[in-house]
């Protein structure tokens, strides 16, 4: 189910909490969500659809699906640059630091780990997503 955008900062400013099975329908919905802004967005965390859980969902630009990840944390870095990012939640751009190389465990939905490298374009969205659950504000 679609679910409207949030937009108060002050509720993007909470980091939000671990993620469970319990969570899946907030998963699904966010990914519904996703799918219906498609055209001007790329990644979303739970929070931006009024969750405050751990959850992120994102087109994955290696494999051309969507991904969803559970409790996801950023491991490791390589090679920063600065770039200019938007937010559906928030209007106008900001100058942010990004990693060309990341390293990423989360779990799946059955809540089984994993720890994965991406790069590039996906990279960059996994940590403006990982930002929204650290409750940093882009």
């Amino acid at each position: 189910m679609q679910r409207p955008i949030m937009t108060s900062p002050a509720f993007l400013r909470v980091p939000s909490s671990p993620a469970s099975e319990a969570d899946l329908p907030v998963a699904a919905d966010l990914a519904d969500t996703l799918a219906a802004h498609a055209d001007r967005c790329v990644g979303m965390a739970a929070n931006m659809i009024g969750v405050s859980k751990r959850i992120i969902v994102f087109a994955d630009e290696e494999t051309g699906r969507t991904m969803t990840m559970f409790n996801p944390r950023i491991i490791a870095q390589a090679e920063p640059y600065r770039i200019e990012e938007g937010c559906l939640s928030l209007t106008g751009m900001r100058e942010v630091t990004r990693y060309q190389r990341i390293t990423v465990t989360y779990q799946d939905r059955r809540m089984r780990e994993h720890t994965a490298k991406f790069d590039g374009f996906t990279a960059q969205i996994i940590q403006h997503e990982v930002d929204h659950c650290d409750g940093v504000l882009v």
